[in-house]
């Protein structure tokens, strides 16, 4: 039995954050370096973990993102070994080095604590959409880690002249440099959306990437109703 399991047993680290497995994220945690975290996200620990549910520095910032009775983040700290999953999905890392991007909040995972970010919504979105699309902004050097349902596609928008759409109900990520625009279209036969009479677009162009889900379940989504 023990020999069968053992492929499976945590590798040595390399990073602060790195996948083990392709739905399993494993953060090297270390005193003074404080970590953002999905509420309920932990499955495992080894060490010293301390972590603290909507802790009052996140409070102000994600007054918009709260559902039900707080923010779903809390701050995790100590030294140890950190294991986070989100039901199954596939957990991709990010590195920032004096960057940014723009994630979609049901499908942050983790970050930095020292990262700048800040929740808002989607400009240009809620006119069209009938309710507001919100993001969460993060920028710095630092790590992050994203969800996604299933394996991601991330698309160089910055490659042609031409418009990049996307479904909201598929979009992950994308770099806040992009310019976004919403669209819709009227047909019933429409290839973007599922709507039987009309399908909601989102475009981008300009320079950046925009990183998309193979899956468009609305109940993923995090909107507020404007």
């Amino acid at each position: 039995m023990n020999q069968q399991l053992a492929g499976h047993a945590p590798t040595p680290v390399t990073a602060r954050m790195e996948n083990h497995g392709r739905t399993m994220l494993k953060v090297a945690m270390a005193t003074g370096q404080d970590l953002f975290a999905r509420t309920g996200s932990i499955v495992a620990y080894e060490g010293f973990i301390q972590y603290e549910p909507n802790p009052p520095a996140a409070r102000q910032a994600a007054a918009q993102w709260m559902t039900g009775e707080g923010s779903p983040v809390m701050k995790c700290s100590g030294d140890g070994l950190l294991y986070l999953a989100d039901y199954g999905a596939d957990v991709v890392v990010v590195n920032l080095d004096n960057d940014s991007i723009s994630v979609n909040g049901s499908n942050l995972l983790a970050f930095d604590a020292h990262l700048q970010w800040r929740v808002e919504r989607v400009k240009g979105l809620a006119k069209l959409a009938g309710q507001g699309l919100w993001n969460v902004e993060i920028s710095g050097t630092g790590w992050v880690a994203l969800t996604s349902r299933g394996t991601p596609i991330v698309v160089d928008c910055g490659r042609g002249e031409d418009e990049t759409y996307v479904d909201p109900d598929a979009l992950v990520a994308w770099s806040p440099k992009l310019k976004v625009k919403g669209k819709r279209s009227f047909k019933a036969s429409s290839l973007i959306g599922r709507g039987s009479g009309e399908a909601f677009q989102m475009a981008f162009s300009g320079q950046g990437i925009v990183v998309v889900q193979p899956s468009e379940d609305s109940s993923d989504r995090l909107r507020i109703r404007g």
